[in-house]
């Protein structure tokens, strides 16, 4: 690694979370010469505030571009399949390069991490993404102590998007949402005669599973809706589970576990 002042250090990978695409390196240098740079508020952040981004685009070391914030609380999908939430929308000229380094607020405060672009041709069209820094603040403790984010699992392995909510169609054996009496599909086996034989088919009951409409209170459409709430959450959290079943609604609490 390069610091400000030309020096080469090298540097390791003390923790990764791929679902976010941040990690954590840990810099062999002399700490008169690291400078820590002070956190922000992600949450309190407006539209039209001014931001400045830095990095190194197209191999153009430190390099500063500034803008604003044109919007707030975007959704990114990853390569993961999960979305991360929260995302800050600037139209500061970021390039490939500028993905991991900072972006600041007028204080020289951080406020988030530049992670994309949208952009037909790879280069900046004036819509850059960055993690806000709330995000960074509860992730990067987690890297740094563990090497990895533990996040809380509500145990349902397959669930289905309908208008009507969320319906769950396989559970974990054994995990949160099966303990707490969550039901799924149901797979029955029947004996069905052909001719002079007996045949042993199986079907999936679908009648009495159960249809997620709420989490801790949050009324839950999406499958984004139902992770945002869950993943707010920390393994050994309590959370009621609102769900439909056979006309009736009820409520499940769930005792969160540590994703596997």
């Amino acid at each position: 690694m390069v610091l400000y002042d030309g020096s080469s250090h090298s540097a390791t990978i003390v923790g990764h979370d791929p679902a976010t695409d941040v990690a954590v390196i840990k810099v062999a240098a002399p700490p008169e010469v690291l400078e820590p740079v002070t956190f922000g508020e992600s949450a309190a952040l407006r539209v039209g505030q001014r931001v400045f981004a830095i990095g190194n685009p197209f191999g153009l070391e430190r390099t500063l571009t500034t803008g604003i914030i044109s919007s707030l609380n975007r959704s990114l999908p990853t390569r993961g399949g999960r979305t991360i939430k929260s995302i800050i929308q600037t139209d500061a000229a970021i390039n490939p390069g500028n993905s991991g380094g900072p972006l600041l607020d007028s204080a020289s405060r951080l406020i988030g991490m530049n992670t994309a672009i949208a952009s037909r041709t790879g280069q900046s069209s004036g819509v850059g993404f960055a993690i806000p820094v709330g995000t960074l603040a509860r992730i990067v403790p987690q890297l740094i102590e563990r090497g990895r984010v533990i996040r809380p699992d509500l145990g349902v392995a397959r669930i289905y998007q309908t208008d009507n909510g969320l319906v769950v169609a396989v559970l974990v054996p054994g995990g949160p949402a099966e303990r707490a009496g969550m039901k799924g599909f149901k797979v029955v086996r029947e004996r069905r005669r052909q001719g002079p034989f007996f045949t042993e088919v199986e079907r999936v009951d679908r009648s009495g599973a159960d249809r997620i409409v709420a989490v801790a209170g949050t009324a839950v459409k999406t499958v984004d809706d139902l992770l945002s709430v869950v993943e707010s959450k920390n393994p050994g959290d309590e959370v009621l589970v609102s769900v439909e079943r056979e006309g009736l609604r009820l409520d499940l609490a769930v005792t969160l576990e540590a994703e596997k």
